[in-house]
């Protein structure tokens, strides 16, 4: 398998976080891609670097008009006087059917759910190389790859069509599904990450082409709050191609490897011809974020039954934040995933 991961994704620095009011250091640094690589790599994953594909994945799922914004709002956010070193937004509208306003303020609250999104200088152009990795990863699988695995980083799972927010600015899971669609009719996408993929089921919530399953502790009392409840079921055509499965805080293995179950039935139900995975290392037990509590071996687990699908398969970077096991829960993920996903392989052919 190979991870295809470019350095200039390292460029985004981030220097801003709200948690509860209080301003923190941004948990999403450019530390977390050297963790994953250096355990890709050890995983016996080999490197490759993704072409240059330009905006245009981005724009199979994002509005022209975001992406625009995207790509110059740092620098008309420069000439404010007295403007933050980083683009925040400090107002937004009460609905998304109200007028677009002219000014870099009003956009910011327009396109920018949240405080934990800011954008610098180099973040567009390291947004736009993960969202290249995903798509290169999910081209290799389109063309006969049995896995590839994107290392994408900022992640994306949280951004919509026309909204950043959660340390996420292009939907890196989206884009790779959308790539994966032009070869098969069907595909599914399971996101394990600890936080409901609140983008991913927006970009898809009206269409039946492509299954969103989410796991993720209970939004009752954890972000993204507005999404990811048990009765979002998908909208229009997409009636009954979402499926949200929350789990209480501090469900440990069996707790979600139990939704695990639940999940994967349904996409067999759905009969995809492959499989995007929004891999979350953050639901492990000693993660910073300290929602849910799988354990590294659970990790293994995870990657094995997904693995017994035997879906050709892109495996998405979501979150998972600095600590003393990320790089072993990444390693045990893929040492589980493929060696089940050969034997699934080797069964079907």
């Amino acid at each position: 398998m190979k991870v295809i991961y470019d350095e200039a994704q390292k460029k985004h620095y981030p220097g801003f976080f709200l948690t509860s009011g209080a301003r923190a250091p941004n948990p999403e640094r450019p530390e977390r891609a050297d963790i994953l690589f250096a355990a890709a790599l050890r995983a016996g994953l080999t490197h490759e670097v993704p072409a240059d594909f330009g905006i245009a994945p981005a724009a199979a799922i994002h509005t022209p008009e975001y992406l625009e914004f995207l790509a110059n709002i740092y620098a008309r956010w420069r000439h404010i006087a007295l403007a933050s070193e980083e683009v925040i937004p400090n107002i937004h509208p009460d609905r998304r059917d109200g007028a677009y306003p002219l000014s870099a303020v009003g956009q910011a609250g327009y396109h920018m759910a949240d405080t934990s999104c800011p954008i610098g200088p180099d973040t567009f152009a390291s947004a736009l190389r993960s969202s290249h990795a995903a798509t290169q990863a999910a081209r290799l699988v389109s063309r006969g790859e049995a896995a590839a695995y994107a290392l994408c980083r900022p992640p994306g799972h949280h951004a919509f069509r026309d909204l950043a927010g959660g340390f996420c600015y292009l939907n890196n899971s989206a884009i790779a599904a959308q790539v994966l669609r032009e070869r098969t009719p069907r595909v599914a996408i399971l996101d394990v990450d600890l936080h409901h993929g609140n983008g991913t089921q927006g970009v898809f919530y009206e269409r039946a082409d492509v299954l969103t399953v989410s796991i993720h502790a209970d939004p009752v009392r954890f972000y993204p709050f507005f999404w990811g409840h048990a009765d979002e079921r998908g909208e229009g055509a997409g009636r009954g191609y979402n499926l949200n499965l929350p789990l209480e805080r501090k469900t440990g293995d069996e707790g979600f490897l139990a939704a695990l179950d639940r999940a994967l039935s349904r996409i067999q139900a759905f009969a995809p011809g492959a499989l995007v995975v929004a891999l979350g290392l953050d639901a492990y037990e000693g993660d910073p974020f300290g929602g849910l509590s799988v354990s590294t071996p659970g990790f293994a687990r995870i990657g094995g039954l997904i693995g017994q699908l035997g879906l050709p398969s892109v495996i998405v970077q979501e979150g998972g934040y600095i600590c003393d096991a990320l790089g072993d829960n990444l390693v045990a993920f893929m040492d589980g995933l493929r060696a089940s996903h050969a034997v699934a392989r080797g069964v079907k052919s």
